[in-house]
């Protein structure tokens, strides 16, 4: 399934082709103030539909994540995650006409990053 969505003002448009049936929602400092619900797939299912200009970049830390949002209103619809780097995180809340109460929430456990992270890696 194709999904569309953007940021707040419309600026950012994505869209993005796969099967959401989950998500993960992170306790991290970041995602708990973003309100961020993750969706990580392949760069060949997502795409950009705006100019790259409207978009900004924050990063922290280690530097791997790239936390891309709008310059106007500065919602964040996707980012490269420091996880899968390799991919693109998708904010579901972005996303246009999901029902979140048919979407799968799973929790990763942020604010402990690296024995979540081995956690999943087994």
């Amino acid at each position: 399934m194709i999904y569309r969505g953007s940021c707040h003002c419309g600026d950012v448009q994505i869209e993005v082709d796969g099967k959401l049936d989950r998500a993960v929602e992170c306790n991290c400092s970041i995602c708990t103030k973003k309100a961020y619900l993750h969706w990580i797939v392949p760069q060949s299912a997502f795409r950009l539909l705006s100019a790259p200009e409207q978009i900004a970049t924050y990063t922290f830390n280690t530097g791997v994540a790239k936390h891309r949002f709008c310059r106007r209103c500065g919602i964040a619809p996707f980012y490269i995650p420091r996880s899968d780097p390799d991919k693109v995180d998708v904010n579901v809340r972005c996303l246009d006409g999901v029902d979140l109460e048919k979407v799968a929430i799973e929790r990763f456990d942020g604010q402990n990053w690296e024995a979540a992270q081995a956690r999943r890696a087994t």
